[in-house]
């Protein structure tokens, strides 16, 4: 039996590692399509990028362990059965539950590792990894000279360049304006050719220009009747040396993350959450309060926010709970005692619902943000879980299905792991704006891919043949609708 529980994980190990890998860079491959606009044309070293890679590959690894475990156990299980493996095992008494017992224990200690992973390591690795990113982000990106559009990249000038060579990196028909002086057009540069680089230590810019032209306007002396309109100064080479900022590049404090709730831990989430729910209920009585209603009614909204029975304030009016016929006493007053309550009515009404308006946005902010953290705390338990789920959907699967490879084991996997992916988002944009109970929410992509594990696992077990044609082909017949196939066909 030892040897038997040896060959299925020696078989399930090879597949789990390449195809977690390949997970993993189909992944990375995807945050460079998101991220490629911010990195680009900033001049970043390759040890920051190597860095930025190695931090984003771990923010990948929560997503990588369910979907490697589920390709690995479907081509695992497809292999054995495509050989004949899986048939000489039960031919011999040994059910599929006790073939799958090994790859179980495997599938939980994943399943733990991938929980570690998610509670102690990301957040470090997601802190480092928002820091470099905003980091990268607030580079000024290397000087780039587009041909026949100013630019103002080089502080204190204004460069139009005519034509640019991209193999010699030579610049024709440039035109300079100098604003060093914060006087704009008083200094003017006109070169047939010209280079621009900047000093390795990204702190000067050199730009080198060949045969032009300075025209520069000379100040007027009002004691003097003479006038100079301005200075021409011919060259055959010129260097324009600049000094520039934020070229190089500088690393930002990490305390500017390290409170957001992607860079915490369990028991700091669930300490942010206390205090960011104290302050939301804080902030909801103060607006019950400030609504103006009568004092009965206050009291009864205040109590309805108090999480604390002590804190509840009383009510000690004996005709709050009376029943008032209004319209009889409202009948029986004056026309002008009518329209003076009807308009203190109808300002309060306007007063109160601006308000509401008011407040309803901050509070949608607040518990907006406050529905994060409860959400992280979740997804560090839903997507270690994922892990065991879809080793349960796809060890029977696999066993059904027949086919190892990187064949059908990848399209099936890929179209259940993009079933999962958009309930789970479903689920969770229901608890983020409070449709459904944070719970049932999070745990919504769980609520319905375990019982499809357990009912493949059971199939499995049975051997039953949920994918061959012939039991469908039973089905519609049972059904009655076996004669609109058969028509069809005739047709």
């Amino acid at each position: 039996m030892k040897r038997l529980h040896l060959f299925v994980i020696k078989s399930f190990l090879g597949p789990f590692f390449m195809t977690f890998f390949i997970v993993l860079f189909v992944l990375l491959m995807q945050f460079l399509w998101r991220y490629v606009d911010d990195m680009v044309g900033k001049g970043l070293d390759l040890k920051v990028l190597a860095e930025m890679m190695f931090y984003a590959s771990f923010a990948m690894l929560p997503l990588a362990f369910p979907l490697a475990m589920l390709l690995a156990s479907i081509m695992t299980f497809g292999a054995l059965g495509e050989n004949y493996e899986l048939v000489a095992m039960k031919a011999s008494g040994i059910s599929l539950f006790r073939i799958m017992r090994p790859l179980i224990v495997i599938a939980v200690l994943i399943t733990g590792a991938a929980f570690f992973f998610s509670n102690n390591v990301l957040p470090k690795t997601n802190l480092k990894f928002s820091t470099l990113l905003y980091s990268v982000k607030k580079q000024r990106p290397e000087l780039v000279l587009q041909e026949g559009v100013f630019t103002n990249e080089m502080d204190g000038y204004s460069i139009k360049v005519g034509k640019r060579n991209n193999d010699t990196k030579m610049l024709y028909d440039l035109l300079i304006y100098d604003h060093t002086k914060n006087k704009p057009n008083e200094s003017v540069t006109v070169a047939d050719s010209g280079l621009l680089r900047i000093t390795e230590d990204k702190k000067y810019m050199v730009l080198e220009l060949f045969h032009g032209v300075t025209y520069q306007e000379q100040k007027q002396d009002r004691n003097k009747k003479e006038t100079y309109p301005y200075q021409r100064n011919k060259f055959e080479e010129q260097t324009i040396r600049v000094k520039v900022r934020n070229f190089e590049f500088n690393r930002r404090d990490e305390s500017i993350f390290k409170n957001q709730y992607r860079m915490l831990t369990i028991d700091q989430l669930k300490v942010a959450d206390d205090s960011l729910s104290n302050d939301y209920h804080d902030r909801l009585q103060k607006y019950m309060l400030q609504i103006n209603i009568n004092p009965t009614i206050s009291r009864r909204m205040f109590n309805l926010t108090v999480r604390e029975d002590s804190l509840k304030r009383e009510i000690n009016d004996p005709k709050a709970d009376t029943i008032f016929d209004y319209d009889a006493y409202y009948s029986g007053l004056d026309k002008w005692v009518q329209a003076d309550i009807a308009k203190t009515a109808l300002d309060r009404a306007r007063s109160n619902m601006q308000q509401v308006n008011m407040f309803q946005g901050q509070l949608y902010n607040k518990k907006k943000n406050l529905n994060k953290y409860k959400m992280e705390r979740h997804r560090k338990f839903t997507l270690s879980v994922a892990v065991l789920i879809f080793f349960f959907i796809g060890a029977p699967l696999g066993a059904i299905i027949r086919k190892g490879g990187l064949g059908m084991p990848v399209v099936v996997s890929i179209f259940l792991f993009i079933l999962y992916y958009i309930v789970s988002m479903s689920g969770e944009k229901t608890a983020r704006e409070d449709v459904w109970a944070m719970f049932n929410g999070m745990w919504f992509s769980s609520y319905i891919f375990l019982p499809v594990g357990i009912w493949l696992t059971y199939k499995a077990a049975t051997d039953s043949a949920i994918m061959s044609s012939e039991t469908y082909t039973k089905l519609f017949s049972r059904l009655g609708l076996d004669r609109f196939f058969s028509k069809k066909s005739k047709k």
